[in-house]
């Protein structure tokens, strides 16, 4: 597996650092000359001392053969500008990294399944921690081919109950988040534009879920 990891930050430095380690042939691109200098001496990897949204610095590192690309720079825009580069690019799995929840929104307006937000995942285990609540986070749920999917609502489907949209088989509503507000899927709400549906599924019958919800025709991140 041939992964490229923008931006070494303490994320993605991390991150390379477990893929290597894993036997993954990690490309690390980071701006900072004196940081791409010291990865290089430390990293069995290929470092790449360049700015990681220049098409060209893209190419470079060979993306056209890459099978994932990790946006984790410091700066939000700039990695969601990564990543629609890397969908042009037809990059397989495009995984972006926020800061602000903001972005976070944004990137799953225009397609992207891979949103991490570090600061909202913190929170929400550090404040139910505060009020003696052992939060179990979905991953540990997770047994063989189950997946949960999430997908930011356009306009097209404004208006239409949840009992009205009928999901392909081997998907299943869970619910949905009006802001901070969370509606189960049993009480069959209206849907709004900018809600952010919640489906199980099993990877053998993923679907593009964006195809059916969202505004965009492409989707490939």
């Amino acid at each position: 597996m041939r992964v490229i990891i923008v931006g070494a930050s303490a994320l993605g430095t991390n991150l390379a650092q477990r893929l290597i380690k894993k036997g993954k042939e990690v490309i690390l691109i980071e701006r900072d000359e004196a940081r791409a200098k010291e990865l290089s001496e430390t990293l069995d990897c290929t470092v790449i001392n360049a700015e990681g949204t220049r098409p060209d610095i893209l190419e470079k590192a060979e993306i056209d053969k890459a099978d994932a690309i990790v946006a984790c720079t410091e700066h939000d825009q700039n990695n969601i500008l990564i990543a629609l580069i890397a969908r042009t690019m037809n990059v397989p799995e495009i995984i972006i990294r926020t800061e602000d929840i903001q972005f976070l929104a944004i990137a799953k307006k225009l397609g992207f399944r891979h949103v991490v937000n570090p600061p909202q995942t913190a929170s929400v285990i550090i404040s139910d921690a505060l009020r003696g609540v052992d939060t179990i986070e979905l991953s540990t749920l997770m047994r063989g081919d189950m997946r949960f999917r999430s997908v930011i609502v356009g306009s097209k489907m404004a208006d239409k109950k949840l009992s009205e949209v009928t999901l392909p088989k081997g998907n299943a509503y869970i619910g949905i988040y009006r802001q901070e507000v969370f509606l189960l899927h049993t009480d069959d709400p209206a849907l709004k534009e900018g809600d952010e549906l919640l489906v199980v599924t099993v990877e053998e019958s993923e679907t593009d879920l964006c195809d059916i919800f969202c505004d965009i025709e492409e989707n490939q991140g």
